[in-house]
């Protein structure tokens, strides 16, 4: 057997030593949401939306202290603005709650900290399409309230189009896409982490310039999760 065809054989065997020990699992939890309405792509204006996420991930292992953890979540995002104070005579509340499909791949690094217990810290990118949503107001003048709603509209953009006819600032385009900074505690099966969501791109159907870093996802999301198999 040739040198080469042994490290073909090492590697296979790895491969398929790692794969076996690939977990799978379930996480949900709470999301603090908000839009970003400053040049530097801060909250000024927007107050917190609290939404929910939960899905699936996988753990796979890469090395002995740093796995790969993709995953596919239903994640509620947006944000809340309020003009005035409630039960004054002048008074106006939006929010707007756009759901997704999100799909982050994260690289996490752990760190054994006792018997069966890590903590980890990890970073990776997200893709997001938009599947519902919708659009709240509130208001009060002069002692009438009234309310309203409708149903989030989506375009039919994607990252390779910039000729989308269907364009309007009352749309939110249908793909997002960012970064994921994440921190917590893997214990035996179990797992508490919390996780800063970045979006990259602009969410408003329309807005594709680059002078500022207005209308972008900003989440918190803090959760906990199981994951099947024996921890190694």
């Amino acid at each position: 057997m040739t040198k080469k065809m042994m490290l073909t054989c090492v590697a296979i065997g790895m491969s398929v030593a790692a794969m076996a020990q690939v977990r799978v699992g379930v996480k949900g939890g709470w999301n603090v949401a908000n839009i970003s309405d400053a040049n530097s792509g801060s909250v000024d204006k927007g107050r917190s939306y609290n939404s929910f996420h939960i899905g699936a991930i996988a753990d796979i292992p890469l090395s002995p202290i740093l796995a790969l953890q993709p995953g596919v979540f239903y994640s509620g995002k947006g944000t809340k603005i309020e003009r005035g104070e409630e039960g004054s005579l002048a008074y106006f509340k939006t929010t707007t709650n756009p759901s997704y499909i999100e799909i982050p791949v994260n690289f996490v690094g752990k760190i054994p900290v006792g018997q069966d217990t890590r903590i980890f810290l990890g970073a990776g990118p997200y893709a997001a399409f938009g599947v519902g949503g919708k659009n709240k107001y509130e208001s009060t003048v002069a002692g009438v309230k009234t309310t309203g709603e409708s149903n989030i509209k989506w375009d039919d953009d994607t990252p390779f189009n910039d000729g989308d006819p269907n364009q309007g600032y009352d749309k939110y385009k249908r793909f997002d896409y960012g970064g994921n900074l994440l921190a917590g505690v893997e214990f035996g099966n179990f797992l508490v982490s919390a996780q800063y969501g970045l979006g990259f791109g602009k969410i408003l159907s329309g807005t594709d310039n680059s002078s500022d870093d207005k209308g972008k996802n900003r989440v918190w999301s803090f959760s906990v999760g199981y994951l099947l198999g024996r921890s190694k």
